[in-house]
């Protein structure tokens, strides 16, 4: 079996435990008049359920899988999943009460942007399972040396629990309240549909630039140093503002059914995704072929929230 294909198997297949079990407690606790203790916890508690199965079935398992293949590769690809997966285990859970067409509404807009995501996952992987790991899990791994074994289960698999079962948190409020759909619905639907086009349109045009200096250096010819046409003409990271919008918008939803507290999950999200922008431009300045172009873009263009660029473009423009 070659190694992408046994990489495709694995993904299938490492979800399952938590899957099984979540099914045997729909199908025992929907046929047993006298729960046991087991059965009525998990009745119950159904975020904490949610973190035992992430600890469990992610945190563990995966890291256990990461040591073997010597790759943190998969907790990458199921960023996509995961929020299906918590969608509909929310959606399916006995203790749920909610209004029938917000949830499918939600679950639908879950799957778009979940295919959006794997779809510019693959492509930028060229259409390959764990071909590499995310750069930087490499840099830390280098920073850490020997001790990354065991540092690797909290920066990497425990963080994630954090992001993960944070910013899926407003899944949990569309399934505990049962109200009838209002306009607070349209608008936070409306908010997730703008950062999903967004995301995918910025994630598009980063692809083509990518794959265009590509063949650039092929032909041994100059590449271009920064991508500032498109909607990175009026934001640094589009792509990072798009998802944001999604995942506020999903906020915005919560909120309007009394969690607003769901905002936290978000907000820790917003703050971990400023840090990784650091991390990328940074990165970007260290490159020499295009430090002072990015030097420049970054005097020029809005980090996030896309804007019009400042003056120092149209002078740079004027004066070539």
């Amino acid at each position: 079996m070659g190694r992408n294909l046994k990489n495709a198997v694995i993904a299938f297949l490492v979800p399952l435990p938590s899957i099984l079990f979540h099914l045997y407690f729909l199908n025992h606790y929907e046929k047993s008049s006298h729960n046991s203790p087991l059965w009525s916890w998990c009745f119950h508690h159904p975020i904490l359920l949610a973190n035992v199965f992430f600890f469990f079935n992610v945190n563990v398992l995966f890291w256990v899988i990461s040591h073997i293949q010597s790759s943190h590769w998969m907790i990458d690809l199921y960023w996509t999943v995961i929020p299906v997966l918590l969608v509909h285990y929310y959606a399916t859970h006995p203790l749920g009460q909610y209004n029938s067409w917000r949830s499918k509404m939600v679950i639908l807009l879950t799957w778009v942007w979940s295919i959006r995501l794997a779809h510019n996952y693959f492509r930028r992987e060229k259409w390959q399972w764990g071909a590499r790991e995310d750069w930087r899990f490499t840099d830390m791994s280098r920073k850490y040396g020997k001790h990354w074994w065991w540092i690797s289960f909290f920066a990497i698999y425990l963080a994630e629990q954090v992001f993960l079962i944070g910013v899926c948190l407003p899944f949990y409020a569309v399934h505990s309240v049962d109200k009838p759909l209002n306009i607070w619905d349209f608008v936070a639907a409306a908010v997730c549909l703008c950062g999903i086009f967004t995301a995918y349109f910025a994630d598009t045009q980063l692809y083509d630039f990518v794959t265009r200096n590509q063949k650039l250096k092929e032909l041994g010819k100059p590449l271009v140093a920064t991508l500032d046409r498109g909607l990175w003409q009026y934001s640094r990271h589009p792509n990072y503002f798009g998802e944001q919008l999604w995942w506020w918008g999903l906020v915005l939803l919560a909120w309007s059914l009394g969690h607003g507290w769901t905002f936290i999950g978000s907000l820790i999200n917003s703050m971990c995704l400023a840090y990784v922008t650091l991390l990328v431009e940074r990165r970007m300045l260290e490159q020499d072929h295009r430090a002072e172009a990015y030097r420049l873009y970054q005097k020029t263009t809005s980090v996030w929230i896309p804007w019009f660029r400042s003056s120092a473009i149209a002078v740079k423009d004027k004066s070539t």
